[in-house]
């Protein structure tokens, strides 16, 4: 028999991302900050990442005035384990040939295709979102449906998973597609850790909506609003109503409804699930206890709604979530 595979000799998995002349560096720089610094103190065998262009060796001016040079082409793109499309430099111009072929080439082998923001444009031009959900920055998403009627846009959320083709919305959303990855390939543990090194949220869920109506809020409603949110992640196991959450706030329940909304994009009942759905990541993966043990210790009230809000959001049963994370620990 074969020697056992260690954390020394496991194949790393590797991560290719695309550079190209008229990129906004942030996406790509968020790209190369998870997955592109080592991590030894992690202890889980990190992933190796290519920057990949067109025509390697090239300078591409990126915007802010300075250029980019990649060391490697698109036949180390099309070989990598995870393709990162962090967008195109014109959502109205044709995908090049030559990237549609890559792409095509790597989703062949069973590649995990990214987008962030506009690179949904060129995922669809290669056809790997017919059929499948998806979503890109909100100004780009009329368009989007306009030029790939097959492709299902989803203008609203964060990010869209569904398994091999992952797409995110603009900017920051690339940030917390980056520790979906890491939490889809490492586990929550890992995830959080890396969130916290990066001083990020270790999770937003990718059904929040992109577009908050209030970017800069007022500092009472802000206070109040935060209290609240801080007051239930210390009681997560407790029956919280929107009524409790509004009397840690100081505020009536119709008008903490509105101020909660315009603080995160989603509703007081969502967040809740979602950070109850987080809460339990670690538990399945570093405890034996039965799911419905994990249910009640993050305070879902059956163990059936527990696993309907788990799958919504996680797109597995948390049974399958511990195999999977428990095998790879």
């Amino acid at each position: 028999m074969g020697t056992p595979l260690t954390l020394q000799t496991r194949p790393r998995h590797r991560i290719a991302v695309l550079a190209f002349a008229g990129m906004a560096p942030f996406e790509l720089g968020c790209v190369v900050e998870v997955f592109g610094l080592p991590r030894p103190e992690l202890d889980v065998p990190w992933y190796d990442l290519d920057v990949c262009a067109e025509v390697p060796g090239a300078a591409l001016p990126a915007v802010g005035g300075f250029a980019v040079t990649a060391q490697h082409g698109l036949d180390v793109l099309a070989a990598a384990d995870t393709v990162i499309v962090p967008g195109v430099a014109d959502v109205r111009a044709e995908v090049s040939p030559a990237l549609v072929t890559a792409l095509r080439t790597a989703a062949g082998r069973g590649a995990r295709l990214v987008s962030i923001c506009s690179g949904a444009f060129a995922l669809a031009a290669a056809g790997l979102l017919d059929g499948r959900a998806a979503t890109t920055h909100w100004r780009y998403a009329e368009l989007l449906r306009e030029r790939h009627p097959l492709v299902e846009v989803t203008p609203d959320v964060l990010y869209v998973d569904t398994g091999q083709v992952v797409t995110s919305a603009g900017s920051a959303a690339g940030l917390d597609l980056c520790l979906h990855l890491v939490r889809r390939d490492h586990g929550a543990q890992i995830a959080n850790t890396v969130a916290r090194r990066l001083v990020l949220p270790p999770h937003r869920d990718g059904g929040q909506a992109q577009f908050i109506e209030l970017p800069v809020r007022d500092v009472v409603d802000d206070d109040g609003v935060a209290r609240a949110m801080a007051w239930a992640l210390d009681h997560l196991t407790e029956p919280l109503t929107v009524d409790a959450l509004a009397a840690r706030a100081r505020m009536s329940p119709r008008s903490f409804l509105r101020h909660f909304a315009r603080h995160t994009g989603t509703s007081p009942i969502r967040w809740l699930i979602a950070q109850r759905v987080a809460a339990s990541l670690a538990l399945l993966e570093t405890s034996d206890s039965p799911v419905e043990q994990v249910a009640a210790a993050v305070g879902f009230d059956s163990p059936a709604t527990f696993r309907h809000h788990f799958s919504r959001c996680m797109r597995t049963s948390p049974s399958s979530y511990r195999r999977t994370f428990r095998g790879r620990a």
